[in-house]
């Protein structure tokens, strides 16, 4: 599969990450109804027997090397284990306001990493970009009305102050996780299709997960689960395992992964549109302007620089 065009990448990532805000935001009753490793297990399930036709090799695809078959298990583990495991028991330990804060620098760890593993230049606009990024996921997560509140079930029971430490640290954990996913994306672009790659890390997903979820499923009681509940699982499989990962990967095949970070606050603004247009909540004036500066964020990302378009118009006159 060949690249995609520049503006055909930037939505694939908006929809990749718009998309993971819709189905984090509608989770909740998952989570409420399953234990956390069976719903891992049954996700990666779900998604595995969905795209089980993308397993196959393409006639035009190299033999997997030993580097690119220990990127796709660390893609995995890193981006879909390890990742779920640190945020959960994270923001249990902690609150939500320390969540929103802490995941709010992903974008800023995509392009640390980006700059530090595969030597992308990272332009003076993009860090611009990612400031904003930060300062508008940051303020997003602290105007929630909800969140003083949340922020004292921090403290009850389990969650005592001498682990507040811990659920910060696991969350920081997060956000390395997720910058490593884009990183380890990008390289492995280069390797393989997004199809493919898709599919591949969703096997490993399975595998991981699968001692823990038959352990969790051997005494769970799956008639009392209603059937919507089921039909939002298998939403959530096709989006967590399948959509998402496709759109991500296909758009890092012609975006720098350090650009590609920015994308990262469409996470939180489509978990609270979401969160206003279907579960009924309300916006505040500070959570409009948070959405303002994450979007700014984003077009600063994406507009195209003056050198491009001189590039552009000296194309357009030599077809002329």
């Amino acid at each position: 599969m060949n690249a995609p065009s520049r503006p055909i990448a930037y939505l694939c990532l908006a929809l990749s990450m718009a998309l993971v805000g819709s189905y984090v935001a509608l989770s909740k009753p998952l989570a409420a109804a399953l234990p956390v490793f069976l719903l891992a297990w049954m996700r990666f399930g779900i998604g595995g027997l969905a795209m089980v036709h993308w397993l196959k090799k393409p006639a035009d695809e190299p033999p997997l090397t030993p580097q690119v078959r220990r990127l796709l298990f660390l893609e995995s583990f890193l981006g879909n284990f390890l990742f779920t495991l640190c945020m959960i028991y994270g923001v249990s330990l902690t609150s939500a306001v320390s969540a929103g804060v802490i995941m709010a620098t992903i974008p800023a760890a995509v392009a640390v990493m980006s700059w530090l593993f595969l030597r992308e230049r990272v332009a003076p606009r993009t860090w611009v970009a990612v400031a904003c990024a930060v300062a508008g996921v940051a303020l997003l997560s602290l105007s929630k009305s909800e969140l003083p509140a949340n922020a004292g079930h921090a403290l009850d029971g389990k969650n005592t102050p001498n682990l507040v430490w811990l659920g910060q640290l696991l969350l920081v954990g997060a956000v390395v996780c997720e910058a490593a996913y884009s990183v380890i994306g990008k390289k492995l672009t280069g390797a393989i299709g997004p199809k493919r790659i898709t599919s591949l890390i969703n096997l490993w997903g399975f595998a991981l997960s699968t001692p823990l979820g038959l352990y969790m499923a051997w005494g769970f009681d799956f008639a009392a689960v209603g059937w919507n509940t089921w039909l939002l699982l298998v939403f959530y499989a096709l989006a967590a395992c399948m959509w998402t990962v496709w759109l991500w990967m296909t758009g890092l095949k012609a975006v720098p992964a350090a650009q590609s970070g920015i994308f990262t606050v469409l996470l939180p603004v489509s978990a609270a549109l979401v969160g206003v247009l279907v579960l009924g909540e309300s916006f505040s004036g500070l959570q409009l302007l948070a959405f303002g500066i994450a979007l700014a964020s984003v077009l600063l990302a994406t507009l195209p620089t003056r050198a491009a378009l001189r590039v552009g118009l000296r194309v357009d006159s030599s077809h002329k």
